[in-house]
Parts: C-alpha cells; sequence; structure tokens
C-alpha cells in the first residue's frame, strides 16, 4: 500500500566507524608486501685474509658472484693478529683465511670443522726498483751493512723466513720485523730497506715499485692458505659452500695465475 503523506519511512541502521588495532594494521601491510614478492637481498659474506691475497680475491669475489647472483662476497684484509682477534669480537666474519696452518690452529676454538687448504705461495726477494744494492742471490743478505726487513715470528711470512733461513743455513741480521709481508714491502718501497723477504704475490703486485731476486726452488718454501668457516656466523652454509667452491677447478685457476 503507497505510503500516506502523513508516515515517514524508516531510516536504514547507521554505519559504524570500525577501529582497528595498530599492531593487526602492520601485520596485514607486511603480509602484502611479503606476498607481492619482497626480498631482502643476497646474502653477505665476510671474508678475512690477509693481505698477500688480496689481488687474487678480487677476481675470485667477482667470478663467484657472477655464479652466485645471490651471494655477495665482502672481504677484509689485513695481518694475521688483526684478523684473528675479531674472531671473538662483535664483528667476527663468516670465513677465515690464513696464511700458514699454525695462524688457523690458533683460531680453532671460533671455527668448525669445515676447513680446506684453497692456494699456495711461495717467497722471494724484494729490492730496490733497479736492484740498486745488487744483491744476486739468497747469501746476499748477509752482506754487513745491509738493511734487511723481515716478517715477524709470529705472523705466517715471519715463520715462512726463518724456515728459508735455516735451510741455508744463513745468519742475517735484520733492522726490523713486521707484522705482514705487505707491511715488510713497503719497507723496500719507501727506501726504509734495501731488502726483505716477502710472498710472490705481494712483489707482483708491486710492479716497477721493487724488483726481485728469486729464491731457488731447494731453499724456498710452499706456503698454504687454509680457509674455514667461522661458528655461530649467519651465514654457516653460504660460507660453507664458498669454502668449498675455493677448491673447484675454476677458482684454482685464479689463484694459479697469480701464485
Amino acid at each position: 500500500m503507497p505510503d500516506s503523506p502523513g508516515r515517514r519511512r524508516p531510516s536504514a541502521p547507521a554505519m559504524l566507524p570500525v577501529t582497528l588495532p595498530v599492531t593487526l594494521i602492520a601485520l596485514v601491510l607486511s603480509g602484502l608486501a611479503a606476498g607481492c614478492g619482497g626480498s631482502s637481498g643476497p646474502t653477505t659474506l665476510t671474508v678475512l685474509a690477509p693481505s698477500s691475497l688480496k689481488e687474487v680475491f678480487g677476481e675470485v669475489g667477482t667470478a663467484y658472484g657472477q655464479m652466485h647472483p645471490d651471494v655477495r662476497v665482502r672481504f677484509d684484509f689485513g695481518a694475521m693478529p688483526e684478523m684473528t682477534d675479531r674472531l671473538s669480537g662483535q664483528d667476527p666474519g663468516d670465513v677465515l683465511v690464513t696464511g700458514d696452518a699454525a695462524s688457523m690452529d690458533e683460531a680453532a676454538d671460533h671455527l668448525t670443522d669445515h676447513r680446506r687448504t684453497v692456494a699456495h705461495n711461495s717467497l722471494t726477494i724484494a729490492v730496490g726498483p733497479g736492484n740498486p744494492r745488487r744483491i744476486r742471490e739468497l747469501r746476499d743478505l748477509a752482506r754487513p751493512g745491509l738493511r734487511v726487513v723481515v716478517g715477524a715470528e709470529s705472523v705466517p711470512v715471519g715463520r715462512y723466513t726463518r724456515q728459508v733461513l735455516t735451510k741455508a743455513a744463513l745468519t742475517v741480521r735484520w733492522s726490523s720485523k713486521e707484522i705482514s709481508a705487505r707491511a715488510v714491502l713497503d719497507r723496500v718501497r719507501a727506501g726504509e730497506a734495501d731488502a726483505g723477504i716477502v710472498y710472490i704475490t705481494d712483489l707482483r703486485s708491486a710492479g716497477v715499485a721493487a724488483s726481485s731476486v728469486p729464491i731457488p726452488a731447494d731453499l724456498n718454501v710452499t706456503a698454504a692458505y687454509p680457509a674455514a668457516t667461522v661458528e655461530g656466523g649467519d651465514h654457516e652454509e653460504a660460507a660453507d659452500a664458498f669454502v668449498s667452491w675455493l677448491t673447484t677447478p675454476a677458482a684454482q685457476k685464479l689463484f694459479d695465475k697469480y701464485g
């Protein structure tokens, strides 16, 4: 029946505003973002390594990143005491590479059992450009008045140097002991030393800033570089994969190029 002029149609029920808790809104929004394919980006591995591997690891990191785009490798280089001290600090890294087995053994409490020998090196005599002191062989380092710099006994290059001198039955009076092979080379390059015993890889990186006097194979040593995963890191699985990859033919080809 049609409405009479005096009657009013009942109004629709009023819609009351609904207030959602802020935390619920945040959860909903974060869920939507995840559903839209949000990503935290590639995993970043921090590798602590000696300075003598700086050049080759530059290529190694690039090659690994190309093969594993979900992983970014960042290298921190320095003297071994500095690298091993970091393992007990706030930023221990994910992988440790050392210049010899003794350094790795000293850090064993902070490492997993995933340990591999990944590179080799040998020693040479660094002299100033053009070899101004006319050093021809290892025995010349014992000449009076010659300023010879070596690595300290507490670091790998120092231990290897003493092995070479022992093989040669040679006593050398050095003017300074440094914490790394790179520090030894820097002394020679700066003219603060006439000669120093360093890794071949260090001397190659110096270019024309230093010359080399080879050490005979029968007196030389083979420096072995072990790598291991840092225990308790955020990316142990990715670190294990990287350490294993360092022993593959692709990685070894790069190490051979520099060593």
